[in-house]
């Protein structure tokens, strides 16, 4: 009889703790503890379900820090704000006005050891008017702008806050947040000892970087996306121990051939795999499993359970922000849609993405190249309004590179008639 019993959802698949098969890769779990023990900030970045939120939470626990979820309609008072709730904070709309007549916001501590002081930050409201006068019924004030970086460190450390601060899916956020966040990590790097570790779907090491230079040796970029064979292997094995099975040699060098290195890929298949056996929980003796099993078709039609978000998608970005007589972000899916998978798991570089354009564009050589340019750099942006997640194109504006982050969109596109895809979005 095996010492513990294991559900088969357990042993395999995505869910919100910590799976029981989690493989600690020394090229990522050690990269990150020691950029966490740098005082640096950090960037845990790489292709959707790859792992990144899994990492931290494996590497920190729940009372090391505290987390904020970005949306796409955040501001960056917005983001200031969510930081020093998750604090401990309790902000409230008081009676108080700026001497300009912008509306204050009362802060008030209410987590673990209160803190004396009641403080307030500033923020601007729709209708506010230009006024002079003052009203509060506090005590010890302290005036906060919820929108300077400096206030917000202020307000952190009068109540002695030390653990780290994560921003997850930073990638919601727009380009001009993620830009002025960028110049604000500066400061918390200078000024306190206050450390983010941020968390995006994007295969840019440097993006933080290129939006503020000066965060060179100032944070640190972990990358999740190095799955290797012998890792993926690992991840097997271990839920073999727990369910006490042995897949089949041939099925797994199948599914992780198919999978094309995403970890989430890999689960689900050997999950589908154990289920078609049913193989629900650990055995009571050790079980074979997986003889004969098409990986390659098991991958697939997990792949395609996602197919009408893909076509969707598809024809959602092809639509742009606007109609406009270019149509450039339908041009840009074109680029994709008609680029060997080889040259989309490297990248496809600007002046390919131009190249493919230019020769089937009305416009031809005549088309601007920062039409092209702008479009590229807004692709993120585009998705996040249309609401699109996990997002799929993301450009890189370092390398000046348009990826597909997400693996499972090159698994699905391989096996599609393009001229079909071509013809929704109304390319002959």
């Amino acid at each position: 009889m095996p010492e513990q019993v294991v559900l088969l959802k357990e042993a395999f698949g995505v869910g919100r703790d910590v799976p029981l098969n989690y493989v600690a890769r020394p090229n990522v779990d050690g990269e990150f503890l020691d950029s966490l023990t740098r005082e640096k900030h950090v960037v845990i970045y790489g292709s959707s379900k790859q792992g990144k939120t899994t990492l931290r939470r494996h590497c920190l626990d729940d009372a090391d820090y505290i987390v904020i979820s970005c949306v796409n309609t955040m501001s960056l008072a917005d983001l200031n704000g969510a930081i020093l709730k998750a604090a401990g904070y309790r902000i409230q709309q008081t009676f108080t006005k700026t001497v300009g007549g912008a509306w204050k916001f009362g802060a008030e501590f209410v987590g673990e050891g209160k803190v004396p002081f009641f403080a307030k930050a500033s923020a601007k409201t729709t209708g506010a008017r230009e006024t002079t006068d003052q009203r509060a019924e506090t005590t010890r004030k302290l005036e906060i702008d919820i929108s300077d970086v400096n206030d917000i460190i202020m307000a952190l450390q009068e109540i002695k806050f030390s653990k780290f601060i994560i921003l997850e899916d930073f990638h919601y956020l727009s380009a001009d947040v993620q830009k002025s966040f960028s110049f604000a990590l500066k400061a918390y790097h200078e000024n306190s000892k206050l450390c983010f570790v941020i968390v995006g779907v994007w295969r840019d090491k440097n993006r933080l970087i290129y939006y503020n230079g000066d965060l060179t040796n100032r944070v640190v970029s972990v990358d999740v996306d190095v799955w290797s064979n012998e890792h993926l292997r690992e991840v097997i094995s271990v839920s073999e121990a727990l369910l006490n099975i042995k897949i089949d040699e041939e099925a797994i060098r199948g599914v992780i051939y198919h999978s094309g290195d995403s970890v989430a890929l890999v689960q689900e298949a050997c999950y589908r795999i154990c289920k078609s056996a049913d193989i629900l929980q650990t055995c009571d003796e050790l079980t074979d499993v997986g003889r004969g099993v098409d990986a390659e078709k098991i991958v697939r039609e997990i792949v395609n359970d996602q197919a009408g978000r893909y076509s969707a998608f598809i024809t959602n970005f092809s639509e742009g922000f606007q109609p406009t007589p270019l149509e450039m972000y339908k041009w840009v899916a074109y680029a994709v849609l008609v680029s060997p998978i080889e040259a989309l798991e490297s990248g496809l570089r600007r002046q390919q993405v131009a190249l493919i354009i230019k020769n089937k564009h009305p416009e031809g050589l005549k088309l601007n190249e920062g039409n092209i340019t702008q479009a590229l750099q807004n692709t993120a942006s585009l998705q996040v309004l249309k609401s699109i997640r996990p997002i799929i194109f993301d450009y890189d504006q370092t390398t000046r590179v348009l990826t597909v982050v997400d693996r499972s969109f090159l698994i699905w596109l391989a096996h599609q008639d393009r001229e079909e895809l071509l013809a929704e979005v109304g390319i002959e």
